[in-house]
């Protein structure tokens, strides 16, 4: 459902934000409050090897800091609600300036923290006062070791504008300078290709527009291949040096270093996907054969298989559903679930102006916020659960935890949202007769694997292959990174499929390897959710509350020791092998509904 005019969504299904500041005029008296805090730090300048000094310095640059927070997030909230109000997108940009100025009255601090000896920082971390921040000095301790002398450092960063300019050059040539010729549908309209519409495509009931589709953007890519080679070789390389210039053996090793993850986590994720391949090979055979298709293409994998099944319901009956799916996590996440419907944490539907999608967010000194765009949709009763998982994560580690320590990485950050998206799939799986509804949802599930855990490992491998060839000196150039990833799609997807040449291009066109190894934690936290939903429905409470201990962990300790607290332990492959279990036991479900 969609407002012409925000005035007319009923306040229930607007988000209240009074718990992050009171109005505008609270905004502009706190922008002010701390706006003259600017200038306090220069006090502590020079000073920090004093305990006292330093525990001073620490509490008050926290407080300036939740302050800051509630500014921005305050003002690029009423900014998402309807991005016509030029009012908001400037507090946006004032909280930003502001943001930039105290970062730059701050920059002292790190590198005098950084200067006092280990003994100091332990010494300093036994003191009841500093708990807090204890995890800060333990980070400062383990990163020594890949710090360098002063003037080195100085010229690593003078280096980081030309190293970030890898991805910058590679958006403005993908998004700006990439152009794409009409697409000819069944109908026989011409209608114009771009990034957006290219996914609407290959959605297409008709394989010739499918086929029609990928031949077209794949063309523009590669008419510069080239250069995106050129572009994609210069920032692998750029990996190397800086993995050399700190001590890393490898560039993986560097990378995984920074999120506090051993390389045997990735490992485990390539190594137990490789040996899961034939299950992934069974689905494409399936998909094939319910798809009545002679040959099974790279650019047939995204249509629904399934028809007539979807859960056309208004938010009120989504969000019954989504509770009622949630059911096993308990009454105390149930009550906490009604808190964010009737305390108004959600902004629903969407109006003119409101920004798309759909996201979790708030700070520290706020329950956490969500925002929808709510149709009638299975997609959009699925996005309920996933957004409030995110919240979720969120209430349970701030009202944990010192806001020093509260804040989860990213590596975890999807977890407790797919828990939530599989439970509530679960719930409908066993609770409907409908079989047309039961084979979308197990297809549904299957996509959602095949495209995290499976697609991102294949992203992750052509990583890992193509910095080991960077490593040992071997030319990254167009035809050895097509021929890597062209092998690597044929082992991932099987002899069911039909491989068109162009395929063997997709690595030049994905963003993300501009930020390397940073995909694989995709697969790593579908593996997570799939093992922690699984433990959950099979053990019940005990296994809600170890889930619970984690959700109230933040990010308290390493990613990989806090998802241990859940029952998952990636330095094994237990929990990979558990995914891949789900997978084959989904697809045997659904083989037996299509036979």
């Amino acid at each position: 459902m969609s407002y012409e005019n925000r005035n007319l969504i009923p306040e229930a299904y607007k988000w209240d934000l009074s718990s992050i500041l009171a109005g505008d005029k609270a905004w502009e008296d706190l922008f002010e409050e701390v706006s003259a805090k600017a200038e306090q730090y220069g006090q502590y300048v020079g000073k920090l090897a004093d305990p006292d000094l330093l525990f001073e310095y620490l509490e008050f640059d926290t407080a300036v800091n939740l302050d800051l927070e509630r500014l921005y997030v305050y003002a690029k909230m009423k900014k998402d609600e309807d991005g016509s109000q030029a009012k908001y997108a400037g507090m946006t940009d004032r909280a930003v300036g502001l943001l930039t100025r105290l970062s730059a009255a701050s920059s002292f601090a790190l590198p005098e923290i950084s200067a006092l000896s280990e003994k100091t920082l332990r010494g300093l971390s036994d003191q009841p006062r500093f708990a807090a921040y204890r995890r800060m000095f333990g980070k400062i301790i383990r990163e020594r070791a890949h710090i360098l002398s002063a003037p080195e450092e100085k010229l690593l960063s003078l280096s980081g504008e030309i190293s970030a300019s890898f991805r910058s050059i590679f958006d403005s040539l993908d998004n700006v300078d990439m152009t794409f010729e009409e697409v000819e549908d069944e109908h026989g309209t011409s209608l114009p290709l771009s990034h957006g519409s290219y996914s609407v495509f290959l959605q297409s009931p008709d394989q010739g527009t499918r086929r029609r589709a990928f031949e077209t953007y794949y063309k523009s890519y590669e008419g510069v291949i080239h250069t995106l080679a050129s572009i994609y070789a210069a920032s692998v390389k750029k990996d190397c040096f800086y993995k050399t210039a700190r001590g890393f053996e490898s560039c993986m090793a560097s990378a995984l270093f920074s999120e506090e993850v051993d390389v045997a986590v990735y490992r485990n994720l390539l190594d137990a996907v490789n040996k899961g391949l034939p299950a992934l090979h069974e689905y494409m055979a399936l998909r094939k054969k319910v798809a009545r298709l002679k040959e099974l293409h790279m650019y047939d994998m995204h249509f629904p298989l399934f028809k007539g099944a979807e859960l056309k319901l208004d938010f009120e009956e989504a969000f019954a559903l989504v509770k009622e799916g949630l059911k096993p996590m308990g009454e105390e996440y149930a009550d906490l679930l009604q808190r964010a419907h009737d305390e108004r944490w959600m902004d629903v539907y969407e109006n003119k102006g409101k920004r798309t999608g759909a996201y979790s967010w708030g700070c520290y000194k706020s329950h956490p916020y969500v925002l929808l765009n709510h149709e009638k949709t299975t997609h959009s009763v699925f996005t309920i659960a996933h957004e409030l998982g995110h919240a979720m994560h969120s209430y349970y580690s701030n009202t944990s935890l010192p806001p020093q320590t509260a804040d989860y990485t990213i590596f975890v950050a999807e977890v407790a949202s797919t828990v939530n998206e599989v439970l509530l799939l679960k719930h409908i799986l066993s609770t409907t007769q409908d079989n047309k509804m039961k084979k979308f949802l197990l297809s549904y599930y299957l996509d959602m694997f095949r495209t995290t855990f499976f697609r991102q490992t294949q992203f992750s491998e052509f990583e890992a292959l193509a910095h080991e060839m960077a490593e040992q000196g071997r030319p990254l150039t167009v035809e050895s990174l097509s021929k890597v990833y062209g092998d690597l799609n044929r082992k991932y997807y099987g002899p069911a499929c039909t491989y068109d040449k162009a395929i063997e291009y997709e690595w030049a066109r994905i963003p993300h390897f501009y930020t390397a190894f940073y995909v694989y934690k995709y697969a790593t936290g579908i593996t997570s959710a799939v093992s922690i939903a699984r433990g959950i429905l099979s053990q019940g409470e005990k296994a809600v509350e170890q889930y619970k201990k984690f959700l109230r962990s933040g990010g308290s300790a390493d990613p990989v020791s806090l998802l241990k607290i859940a029952g998952v332990d990636l330095s094994t492959p237990v929990p990979f092998e558990t995914a891949i279990a789900e997978f084959s036991d989904t697809l045997a479900e659904l083989k037996a509904l299509t036979e």
